[in-house]
């Protein structure tokens, strides 16, 4: 074992046999346009969404295929994964180019995240055993695949559709009044939200913020997640 790796490894909560292949998922294509995380990352992120998905249709029995589509996109996003290396500290460890080291991408939430990702692809690779990485995911989560059922409940769906597109790489929404209707006193406010190669839709609501919100529900239910 690698002195340099025990902390890691500690973190981890596992111990590789081929220390190549954690070296790779650490080194970032600012490096090596060849010899870099991708391939791993592309690997470790199937891993992760059937890991995630698995558990939550284990544990969230009542809950119907839009929610739990929800619940994932929340678990598996850019913010949630970032927060799990800056736990595991894999910025220590990461291999950057100059340029990403001079401009602090070892804090950065996309590489942090994609990391995570090439991890868990290369624990897969290096322990060919699905339950190897569902132990380690779940220790990685930890309390945080409980609470993430309630957070989730409580954001508006404005929030909800943001999450869901970033969750897919997707292009965020634009909200514009198209029509403000009635007397000063009791105004109803008419608002497009436009997502790029989806068709448009239109909110009501007695303000701008109730009828984007509304906008942002019609949006779910056409995703299919609402």
């Amino acid at each position: 074992m690698t002195l340099s790796y025990q902390r890691l490894y500690r973190a981890l909560d596992y111990v590789f046999k081929d220390e190549k292949l954690l070296k790779l998922a650490l080194t970032h294509r600012s490096i090596s346009g060849n010899h870099n995380n991708e391939r791993l990352e592309f690997l470790g992120d199937s891993i992760l969404g059937m890991i995630v998905a698995d558990y939550l249709y284990k544990n969230f029995a009542q809950e119907k295929e839009g929610r739990l589509t929800r619940l994932r996109a929340n678990l598996v996003k850019q913010d949630s994964l970032a927060e799990i290396a800056r736990r595991l500290k894999l910025g220590d460890y990461l291999h950057l180019g100059a340029g990403e080291l001079k401009s602090g991408g070892f804090r950065r939430d996309s590489i942090l995240a994609d990391t995570v990702e090439a991890i868990l692809g290369a624990i897969y690779l290096d322990s060919n055993n699905i339950e190897t990485c569902r132990d380690c995911v779940l220790g990685w989560y930890g309390e945080r695949l409980q609470q993430v059922a309630t957070e989730t409940v409580l954001k508006d769906p404005k929030s909800r559709l943001q999450e869901y597109l970033q969750a897919h790489h997707l292009s965020l929404p634009t909200y514009s009044v198209s029509a403000i209707l009635g007397e000063d006193h009791n105004q109803t406010f008419e608002v497009q939200c436009h997502i790029p190669n989806m068709s448009p839709v239109q909110g009501n609501g007695n303000s701008r913020r109730h009828a984007e919100q509304a906008a942002a529900i019609m949006l779910l239910k056409q995703l299919g997640i609402e």
